[in-house]
C-alpha cells in the first residue's frame, strides 16, 4: 500500500466513524467559550449576550440578497425624500406603524408556527440534516426486510425488550431527577433527550470492547436501530414545533402516494423521488409543525428496494443499486460533512453551562440506559422465557448498557427540539448531551472490572458477504 492510500484509507475512516461531526462540535466550544460578547440592542436583559458564534449561527441569509435589494431601492426612493419640515410629521409617525406591524407579523409568525427565517442553524438542522434521518429511517426499513435484523420476531424480541428498556430507564432516571430538584417545570420536557443512542459511535466503541464478531456487537446495532425508530416517533409525537396543522398532512399523503406511483412506474433515479415527493413531504412536516427534519421519512419506505438486507455494516450492501442503496451511497459523505455542521451550529455551549439539566441528562443515560437496557434483558430471559443471544451473558448485558449511553448526535438533536429557547437550560442540557462520551470510557472500565475481553469470532456479516458474492 502506497503512502497516499494509506492516507485516504485513513481519512475514509475518519469520516466514516463521525469524526467530523466531532471536530465539529469540538470547534464549536473552543469558539462559544473564546468569544467576547458583542453590543447589542436588545432591550431584554434576561436574553443571552450575543457573541461571534450566536451572531454567526442565527445568522439570515436572506439577508445577502435582501440587502442588496434594499441599496437599489434606496437609491430609487432617496430623491423623492424631503427635507422639508412639513414632512416631518409623517417621518415621525412612520416607525410607529412598523412596530405595530412588526409585532402583527411577529404575533403571526408565533401562531402559525414559530418559523424564524432562513438562518444557518435552521439550514442545518432543519434541511441538511433531512437527509441524516432519511438514511436512519432506511436502516430501519430495511432491517425489517427478510434477513434484516427485526424481520424474525422471535430472534429480535429480547433486543427490542431491551430497547423499551433503554428509553424508560433514561426517561424515568431523569423524570426522578427533576422531582427531587424540584426543576419539573424547567426541564420536565426534556425527558427524551437521554433516550437516544448514537450508532456510529456507540458501535466503535462496542467493536474495542467486544471485537468484530461478537454476538454482543448484533444484540447492540438491533437495539440501535429501534432505539432510531423510537427516536423518530418520539421527535414526531412529542416535540411538534408549535400546534400541529393537521391539514398539512393531505399533502404528506399525496407525497407518499407519488412517490408509490413512481416506483410502480420503474422510476429509478433516486433524484426524482427526493426533489419531488420528498420535497413536497418536506414541505408538508414543516407547515405542519412537525420538526422539519423529519420531512423524508415517510417517503424511505417507497424507493425501489432489494427485498433482503445483508446487515447495516455489510460491504456487499455497497455494490446493490436499488434506488434505496443508491440514496445512500450518493448521500453518506456529504451526511457526514452535515453532522460536522450539525455540531459546529449546536454544540457551542459556554462550560459554565453545567447544571442541574447536565446532570439529569448523564444521569440517565449513564445510569439509567445500563440499568433499564439489563433489566429488560433479564425480564425477557426469565420472565418471558426468551433467549439471549449464545455468547453473551450479563457482563456482556451490562456493559452493552454502558456503551449504549453514548447519546450525543441524536441527543443534541432533540435537546434543541425540547429546548427551543436558546439559554442557560438549553445549554445546559446540551452539555449533558455532549458528556454522554463519558459513557465509552466507563464502558472499557466496565468491561475490564467484568472479565469481558475482545474475542474473535466469525463475522455474520461476512459471511453474509460471502455468500452475496
Amino acid at each position: 500500500m502506497t503512502g497516499h492510500e494509506q492516507k485516504s484509507g485513513i481519512v475514509r475512516t475518519l469520516i466514516d466513524n463521525s469524526f467530523l461531526l466531532i471536530a465539529g462540535a469540538i470547534a464549536a466550544l473552543i469558539w462559544a467559550n473564546m468569544a467576547s460578547p458583542l453590543p447589542t440592542e436588545s432591550s431584554d436583559p434576561s436574553a443571552p449576550p450575543e457573541t461571534s458564534y450566536t451572531r454567526f449561527v442565527d445568522f439570515d441569509l436572506t439577508s445577502l440578497w435582501s440587502a442588496h435589494e434594499d441599496d437599489h431601492s434606496g437609491e430609487d426612493t432617496q430623491p423623492a425624500t424631503s427635507p422639508n419640515a412639513t414632512e416631518a410629521p409623517n417621518a415621525t409617525e412612520a416607525p410607529n406603524a412598523n412596530e405595530e406591524t412588526d409585532a402583527t407579523e411577529e404575533a403571526e409568525e408565533e401562531e402559525h408556527g414559530g418559523h424564524h427565517g432562513l438562518t444557518i442553524h435552521f439550514v442545518i438542522n432543519d434541511i441538511l440534516m433531512a437527509l441524516f434521518f432519511a438514511i436512519a429511517a432506511k436502516e430501519v426499513w430495511e432491517s425489517l426486510l427478510p434477513g434484516g435484523a427485526l424481520s424474525n420476531p422471535r430472534k429480535a424480541a429480547t433486543p427490542l425488550l431491551a430497547t423499551v428498556g433503554g428509553i424508560a430507564g433514561p426517561a424515568l432516571v431523569y423524570i426522578i431527577g427533576c422531582y427531587f430538584t424540584g426543576t419539573q417545570d424547567v426541564f420536565g420536557k426534556g425527558w427524551a433527550v437521554p433516550c437516544a443512542t448514537d450508532i456510529a459511535f456507540s458501535y466503535l466503541i462496542a467493536r474495542m470492547i467486544f471485537g468484530v464478531g461478537h454476538p454482543a456487537i448484533a444484540f447492540l446495532l438491533l437495539l440501535a436501530i429501534a432505539d432510531d425508530a423510537a427516536g423518530l416517533m418520539i421527535l414526531a409525537v412529542f416535540y411538534p414545533q408549535a400546534p400541529l396543522q393537521i391539514d398539512w398532512f393531505y399533502l404528506t399523503a399525496a407525497a407518499m402516494a407519488l412517490a408509490f406511483f413512481l416506483r410502480k412506474a420503474k422510476v429509478h433515479s433516486h433524484w426524482v423521488y427526493l426533489l419531488g415527493p420528498g420535497i413536497l413531504c418536506w414541505f408538508s412536516f414543516y407547515e405542519a409543525n412537525i420538526h422539519a427534519a423529519l420531512g423524508l421519512v415517510p417517503i424511505i419506505p417507497f424507493l425501489p428496494h432489494a427485498h433482503t438486507d445483508l446487515g447495516m455494516f455489510a460491504k456487499a450492501e455497497k455494490n446493490r443499486e436499488d434506488t434505496l442503496n443508491e440514496f445512500e451511497h450518493f448521500w453518506k459523505t456529504p451526511v457526514e460533512f452535515f453532522l460536522g455542521l450539525f455540531g459546529l451550529a449546536n454544540a457551542g455551549v459556554v462550560m459554565s453551562s453545567l447544571g442541574t439539566g447536565t446532570w439529569l441528562v448523564l444521569g440517565g443515560l449513564l445510569i439509567g440506559k445500563p440499568l433499564g437496557i439489563t433489566a429488560m434483558t433479564l425480564f425477557a430471559e426469565k420472565g418471558l422465557k426468551l433467549q439471549k443471544p449464545a455468547g453473551m451473558d450479563y457482563r456482556h448485558v451490562v456493559t452493552l448498557g454502558m456503551v449504549a449511553g453514548i447519546g450525543f448526535t441524536v441527543a443534541l438533536f432533540v435537546s434543541v427540539a425540547a429546548f427551543t429557547q436558546a439559554g442557560a437550560v438549553q445549554d445546559s442540557v446540551k452539555m449533558g448531551a455532549l458528556l454522554s462520551f463519558a459513557a465509552a470510557p466507563l464502558a472499557i472500565l466496565i468491561a475490564k472490572m467484568l472479565g469481558v475481553r475482545p474475542e474473535p469470532r466469525v463475522n455474520v456479516n461476512a459471511a453474509a458477504d460471502t455468500e452475496a458474492s
